[in-house]
């Protein structure tokens, strides 16, 4: 059978990766929570559907059907989401856009890349973990790194950023939403040239 991209398929899935709740609302960790809500935001289209454990909604970005999801898995588990929803669309994981916090990016930086290690994010290693592969597409947002040593790194991430930071990362969600754009209109070597640094 062919791939029908026109019968409500999805030729993307697009993962903003974050904790469900409003104790989670807005923290550093939910920054890809937050530039799926910019994506959806953009076309007018709320993300509230529920199926593959997340709140998913269908967006068309630059002529591409994206399936965009938010897991309400929790972080550690976001690969029992993503795994369904990449099997169901028959994706390949280079299909497969993840938008993650970083706190070894400084406060609104991005970071994209093709691929890589988890680098430490609970997150990204349950994604690889599912798909069984850690070849798939992703952008970083910088959170910022924790104040000091003994500060605790959950504590840093589940935190909201005041101030300055969170001036740098609100725009960084912006342009973090530009960026996806961009992959699915130019293509990722475009994007990775135009938003990384």
């Amino acid at each position: 059978m062919l791939f029908q991209r026109d019968s409500g398929g999805a030729a993307w899935l697009i993962v903003g990766l974050g904790n469900p709740g409003e104790k989670y609302e807005n923290t550093r960790h939910n920054v890809g929570f937050q530039v799926i809500d910019e994506l959806a935001e953009r076309q007018g289209k709320p993300v509230q559907r529920l199926k593959f454990k997340a709140l998913t909604g269908l967006l068309t970005i630059g002529g591409e059907k994206a399936l965009v999801m938010k897991p309400v898995t929790y972080m550690n588990l976001s690969g029992e989401a993503v795994r369904p929803a990449a099997d169901f669309y028959k994706l390949p994981p280079e299909r497969i856009l993840v938008i993650s916090d970083d706190v070894a990016l400084a406060a609104g930086r991005l970071r994209i890349r093709a691929k890589g290690s988890a680098g430490g994010h609970n997150g990204l290693k349950s994604i690889i973990q599912h798909l069984g592969t850690d070849q798939f597409p992703r952008i970083r947002v910088g959170v910022g790194e924790k104040p000091h040593p003994d500060y605790d790194l959950a504590d840093w991430v589940l935190g909201r950023p005041q101030g300055e930071d969170k001036k740098a990362i609100d725009g960084a969600v912006k342009r973090a939403a530009d960026a996806v754009e961009c992959i699915l209109t130019q293509g990722l070597e475009r994007g990775m040239g135009k938003f990384n640094g």
